[in-house]
Order: C-alpha cells, then structure tokens, then sequence
C-alpha cells in the first residue's frame, strides 16, 4: 500500500503541475514578511491580509524590533482589516518575543536552527498552531516541512488517499514519507493544492471540470 500511495501522490503532483503550473507561493519580499502573513491569514482570506502587510510597509513598520515596542491595542489596530485583530495581535506579539528571545529578533539567524529544534519551539508559542508553524518553517525559512491545510484534508480524503479521520501529523507525515524532502517540491504542492481547493474542491465540489476528475481510478483507501 505504501508504494502505491507514493505513486499517487507523485501523479498527483503532475497532474495539478499540468493544469495550473507554478505557483510561485507565498508572497512577501522578506521572511519575516511572510511569518506575519502566515499568522494573520488564520481565518480570513488572502485580500485582507493583503491589506494589513501593504499598510505596515508603506509606515515602515514591516520590522520586528517596532513592531515588538508598539502597544498591542496600537498593533491591534493595524491588524484590523484582517479579522480577529485583538486576538492576532497577541498572537502576532508571542511571535515577536519568540523572535526576538530565539535570535534576537533576526529571521536570518532563526532559519540557521535545526528543523527538529525549531518545530517543536514554534509549537509551543501560543496561538501557534501546526499549520501556521510549517508555514512560516517552510515558506518564511525554508524548512523542508509539508503543510497541512483543509484543503488538503478534503483533496485527499475525497480521492481515498487518505482516511477522513486522518488527523494532521499523519497527512504531514504522508507527504513527507513519500516524497524527497526538497523545499520547492513541498512549496509548489501545498500550492497547488490549495489552488485545487479553491477552485475545484470545495465543500460543494465542481466535480464535472475539475482537473482530477474520477482520480484515481479503481482506488480505495484500505479500511
């Protein structure tokens, strides 16, 4: 079974490369750019934090030593078109005094840590949660860590590679067994299953247009 979920995993990989290309995500012209896009992208769109990165750019305020001073409640207002603001300002401020306490403040010195120290000393910021923490290891500091979202839950579910109550750590893990651990690979994937998941899987799929129509063939997940 191991074998062939490999297989279809790496056909899966081709077919999505196929029909919509490069992703070329995340967005952000620094890392630590896309760290904080990755914490206020928790629950709402992309549009909106959008907004927020443009705004804190253009006051000179994309850095984390002024960003660490300012009060939350002033945080807390520039976060605002992103949603949840109170509560993604602390979040954001656990974040910076993780930064600022783990490399004194620099991404470049965070990402010169090992994987397998970082991860768990993500996780353990609060309101940092596993999807958040691949992405900003993966996408922000080039770890070779696959990220998990709910698009993929609902991609692989629907297409028997994956059981329904799968949890993260195991859709992580199965893409990182399967698969050579090379950033841009793991970068490109998450990508392009999310482009999939928006367009085509959602929670009323388009089924009859979708790339992956009737993928794989004669396939079951073994119960």
């Amino acid at each position: 079974m191991a074998n062939r979920l490999v297989t279809l995993l790496e056909d899966l990989y081709e077919k999505l490369w196929q029909a919509f290309g490069p992703q070329g995500w995340w967005p952000g012209d620094t890392p630590f750019e896309v760290a904080v896009g990755a914490i206020l992208t928790q629950n709402t769109n992309w549009t909106n934090v959008a907004r927020v990165l443009d705004g804190l750019k253009e006051e000179g305020l994309m850095d984390s030593g002024r960003l660490r001073e300012m009060p939350v409640a002033e945080l807390a207002r520039l976060l605002k078109p992103a949603g949840y603001y109170n509560i993604k300002a602390q979040r954001l401020r656990h974040f910076l005094d993780f930064l600022a306490d783990t490399a004194g403040g620099s991404m470049e010195a965070l990402a010169r840590q090992e994987l397998e120290h970082l991860r768990p000393a993500l996780l353990r910021v609060k309101g940092i949660g596993p999807e958040t923490a691949d992405s900003i290891l993966l996408y922000a500091l080039n770890k070779p860590t696959f990220v998990v979202d709910a698009y993929t839950h609902r991609i692989l579910s629907r297409h028997y590679l994956a059981p329904e109550n799968c949890t993260y750590e195991e859709l992580r893990r199965l893409f990182m067994d399967s698969l050579p651990p090379e950033v841009p690979l793991y970068q490109e994937y998450h990508a392009l299953l999310v482009r999939l998941g928006k367009e085509f899987c959602r929670p009323r799929p388009l089924c009859l247009t979708c790339p992956v129509k009737d993928w794989p063939e004669g396939w079951e997940y073994p119960s």
